[in-house]
């Protein structure tokens, strides 16, 4: 989430509609809107090889992996977030158009600009989905997965993974290399200066 947000509260029916219209997407968080940053290269590639084998993954078994522009609704506080891929398993999430209210799943992957608000503010934002299982957190800079799972007793516990490690993500008992996640992304090279 970047920008400035709009200075008069918009309510959750005015977004979604001036949303279904935009030419760029925004969140909605308690009645202030933000426009959306444009995403790098590697930010996508990251992005479509997750959603891409979770897809593959979970055929036919119920559940459905979405990207980039489907919208997480968390209803208690009024919120609208377009995490980079969300999955439901939930049979009510199919009656919605174009937002996911039960989702067991979500990845975001993080940008030297969100990275603060995607760790702090918006995590605690998504905790409030009741449905949601794991929040999952992808370094574009680094070798690096940040798997948070809700335990039994509802706290969230760090699974960290990076290079050489097999992911877990339980949620839809899914598993793959690390080197997966991050084929085809070239990392830049820090210069080096005297």
């Amino acid at each position: 989430m970047i920008a400035s947000p709009s200075y008069s509260y918009i309510s959750p029916e005015e977004y979604l509609q001036a949303e279904e219209t935009s030419a760029i997407k925004h969140e909605y968080r308690h009645g202030d809107v933000y426009a959306m940053a444009g995403a790098s290269n590697t930010h996508v590639i990251i992005t479509l090889n997750i959603a891409s084998m979770l897809r593959n993954h979970l055929r036919g078994r119920g559940c459905q992996a979405y990207m980039a522009d489907t919208k997480a609704h968390i209803e208690s506080i009024d919120t609208y977030y377009y995490p980079d891929v969300i999955v439901s398993c939930d049979e009510r999430d199919r009656t919605f158009n174009n937002f996911l209210r039960y989702p067991c799943l979500i990845i975001e992957v993080l940008s030297p600009t969100t990275e603060g608000f995607d760790r702090g503010d918006k995590f605690a934002d998504y905790r409030n989905i009741e449905s949601l299982e794991e929040y999952v957190l992808v370094s574009q800079t680094r070798i690096n997965i940040e798997v948070f799972r809700r335990n039994p007793e509802g706290q969230w516990v760090l699974y960290p993974y990076g290079k050489g490690d097999n992911i877990h993500l339980a949620s839809v008992d899914f598993k793959c290399d690390v080197a997966d996640v991050y084929e085809d992304v070239t990392f830049e090279v820090p210069q080096v200066t005297e």
